[in-house]
């Protein structure tokens, strides 16, 4: 394929864009090359400014659900915006979304919208810290809830070890509130908490990872962090602004039946618009402004083009009583796939799914963490990569991301990427 557009573009965003991207995994850092620039896309596939098409398996990182330019989204945004694009005022469309989320999802009974995962994630920390009086949070390595300071901290040296800041402009006062533990490992929350007693507000965690690959919660793990929290009056917050209306109506709460105390939003909530939100049971939401104490705001929060997106989005969802079904059965399927593929050319691999949520990590080692997710053979991904974009596939130009399906996605599609696979795996 040739990418002579994407170049040209990419040298011209150089100039005025640091990086040339808005988010840096799109700088095609990890994997080499230069960046593919969308121009359209539709159902399962992207196009590029090359006019080259592609099997999408990022779709937009999540959101696109039910394929892209799914028309009563479309419709929805184009309607909308005719009667105004943003008031800085209440209008019906933001109870209409919230009173249809509230019903899908177990153990929430208010929601409040924001712009992006980010906010949600924040806002849920400054609202935990409000309702508890406390100070700390753990979260956990290789999960990623946005770019807040909080969340930008890396490891100490053990369980009693304050966490460092991990990028210039977080400080260090900020970052000695962060606790960092293993996902999926319970004796090292425990031991945070032990060594940290009363002083901890709330555990943020993707209760299905997501940007170490795709990383399931181990038997016990969920559970083991919701009775932890219970006995200590900590808050459990789940991060579900990946997984949230992707693996069931209701979410992770649903799927493992592990009900957190504060849940984050995104991608999927927004179809395909900037939306986050944070949701959680009327005590605890009570809590901000203008009821409590606790302040968040955004002039755009619940802009009318965002609500008219996400409603028609969720309603799509709601009233499919097969999507999820669909879903699920697609993804086994191209996980069969691969896996036959793989095993056939001799590939060292391991594959991790949840739901409509794939990942490919070549190395023998299960992917139970970010240790054993950093495992993986990063120069066997770049050529995984970079072939498959050969062959009309694109994937996440990173090994720490997960593959997000969409029902868009035909069985034609799935064994084309089968195929293709195939073909690259023996190039190995």
């Amino acid at each position: 394929m040739l990418y002579q557009r994407s170049s040209q573009l990419f040298i011209e965003a150089e100039q005025v864009i640091p990086g040339g991207v808005n988010s840096p995994v799109r700088a095609f850092k990890a994997v080499g090359g230069t960046p593919i620039f969308a121009k359209s896309a539709k159902g399962a596939y992207v196009y590029d400014e090359d006019g080259n098409r592609f099997v999408d398996y990022i779709n937009s990182w999540g959101p696109m659900v039910l394929g892209h330019a799914f028309a009563p989204v479309v419709d929805a945004v184009i309607e909308k915006a005719k009667l105004g694009t943003s008031f800085g005022m209440p209008t019906e469309l933001e109870t209409q979304i919230a009173a249809l989320a509230v019903s899908m999802v177990p153990g929430i009974d208010k929601i409040r919208f924001v712009n992006s995962g980010t906010e949600a994630c924040m806002s849920a920390i400054r609202l935990a810290r409000g309702f508890t009086k406390k100070d700390k949070i753990i979260k956990f390595a290789g999960c990623y809830h946005g770019h807040s300071d909080s969340f930008l901290i890396q490891a100490g040296s053990g369980a009693v070890t304050f966490g460092a800041p991990n990028s210039p402009g977080v400080t260090v006062g900020t970052a000695k509130d962060t606790l960092l533990a293993s996902y999926n490992d319970l004796d090292n929350v425990k031991a945070l908490i032990e060594v940290n007693k009363n002083e901890i507000a709330a555990i943020i965690v993707e209760p299905v990872a997501g940007n170490m690959g795709c990383v399931p919660p181990m038997n016990g793990f969920l559970e083991g962090l919701r009775k932890l929290c219970t006995e200590n009056e900590i808050l459990l917050i789940f991060d579900e602004v990946m997984t949230g209306f992707r693996l069931a109506k209701g979410g992770v709460q649903e799927l493992y039946k592990v009900t957190a105390d504060i849940v984050c939003f995104g991608k999927v909530i927004g179809g395909g618009l900037p939306v986050g939100a944070f949701a959680a049971r009327a005590e605890i939401m009570n809590q901000l402004a203008p009821l409590g104490p606790v302040y968040q705001a955004g002039t755009l929060s619940g802009n009318p083009l965002a609500m008219a997106a996400g409603l028609a989005m969720l309603k799509a969802l709601n009233e499919d009583e097969n999507v999820f079904k669909r879903l699920e059965e697609k993804t086994a399927y191209l996980e069969a796939g691969i896996h036959k593929v793989l095993q056939n050319n001799n590939v060292v691999y391991i594959i991790n799914r949840v739901g409509s949520m794939i990942s490919v990590h070549f190395d023998a080692t299960p992917v139970v963490d970010f240790k054993t997710a950093a495992k993986g053979d990063n120069a066997t991904f770049r050529r995984f990569f970079h072939g498959l974009l050969a062959e009309g596939i694109y994937i996440a130009p990173s090994a720490y991301e997960t593959w997000f399906i969409t029902d868009a996605l035909t069985y034609e599609d799935l064994d084309f990427t089968i195929n293709a696979i195939d073909k690259v795996s023996k190039t190995f």
